[in-house]
């Protein structure tokens, strides 16, 4: 007899707790769990050593994406589907990026959830519809976007800057000559038309999500609800 896909849902909000596992069990083999906080949440992860964790990104006792960052870390083997009311492409690339399998909006149809939880169950990513799509139309827009002219080693540099890194760092980080660093670093002073180092550094913070966006943009195979294996 297979054993049964262990299913935990991290939901603070009882009415769709309920509704997600009436869902759930419609599905046959489901074993499920449920917690209404993170804290509670990780120690049910640690003890039942779920397959799918369905994550809310809005929960009283953390922040969602810093929860999805700590699951990733301690129980790799969980496939996570973050299931929230946001629909940003900002939050959606943070979660994929941070790890997450798959993301499902609570705007979705409801039957959405088995697909979701069926894909990454077998390690395919799923994206919800209108995530999917918001993904798809971002990597496609024009005008004037100032990122678009970056090379990738200008991004990477970007990114870095963005967390905090000095151009020491950079340079340890990629491998390259500190001048060589600062060099690109004055590339992109000069491509994005900022006066300073400073003015650089905030620009590579407020960037941040755009950046995360498009990258997972990027990495979206289709405009609809998808899973990609």
């Amino acid at each position: 007899m297979a054993e049964p896909l262990k299913v935990l849902l991290i939901e603070d909000h009882p009415i769709v707790r309920a509704g997600c596992r009436r869902l759930l069990q419609s599905r046959a083999g489901t074993e499920i769990f449920e917690a209404g906080s993170g804290a509670e949440g990780f120690a049910l992860a640690r003890r039942e050593r779920p397959r799918v964790v369905v994550l809310d990104l809005n929960l009283p006792d953390g922040n969602g994406l810093a929860i999805l960052a700590r699951l990733r870390g301690e129980i790799p083997t969980a496939a996570v589907l973050v299931f929230s009311m946001y629909e940003e492409a900002a939050f959606v690339a943070r979660a994929l990026e941070g790890g997450a399998l798959g993301y499902l909006t609570k705007h979705d149809d409801p039957e959405a959830l088995l697909e979701a939880v069926e894909a990454v169950a077998r390690g395919a990513r799923y994206l919800g519809h209108s995530v999917a799509q918001k993904l798809a139309l971002l990597s496609l827009q024009p005008g004037n976007d100032p990122l678009r002219g970056l090379t990738a080693r200008e991004l990477g540099v970007l990114d870095l800057l963005g967390g905090g890194a000095g151009l020491a760092e950079i340079a340890e980080a990629l491998a390259l000559s500190y001048r060589s660093a600062a060099n690109i670093a004055a590339q992109l002073r000069a491509k994005l038309q900022v006066r300073s180092q400073a003015a650089l550094v905030k620009f590579a913070v407020e960037t941040a999500p755009a950046r995360a966006a498009r990258r997972a943009a990027e990495n979206t195979c289709s405009i609809g609800s998808s899973s990609v294996g």
